[in-house]
């Protein structure tokens, strides 16, 4: 798992947006409780935000060097297609 969530060089900001109590976002909160220890960890210097608020639809936002930024939806998605999905966004640049 440590090189799966070792951070492009590229990458500056990974945010989390979900909401604390809805259903949709409950596959989201599983997984940054298994994998946020981790993924700090390796990337002590990267900011790793979690946002949280009522109603919000589960999403991940990766923000590159020059404000370039690349988004996706987590809404639906199984714990291990987040993980997918976001070693794809912090893994890949622009």
């Amino acid at each position: 798992m440590s090189a799966k969530y070792a951070f492009a060089q590229t990458l500056k900001e990974v945010r989390f947006l979900f909401c604390q109590t809805g259903e949709a976002s409950g596959a989201t909160r599983s997984f940054l409780t298994r994998t946020y220890p981790t993924m700090k960890k390796h990337n002590p210097s990267t900011p790793i935000m979690l946002r949280e608020a009522a109603g919000t639809q589960p999403r991940v936002y990766a923000r590159y060097e020059f404000g370039q930024e690349k988004s996706a939806s987590l809404l639906g998605l199984t714990d291990k297609q987040i993980e997918e999905t976001v070693t794809g966004l912090v893994k890949s640049g622009i």
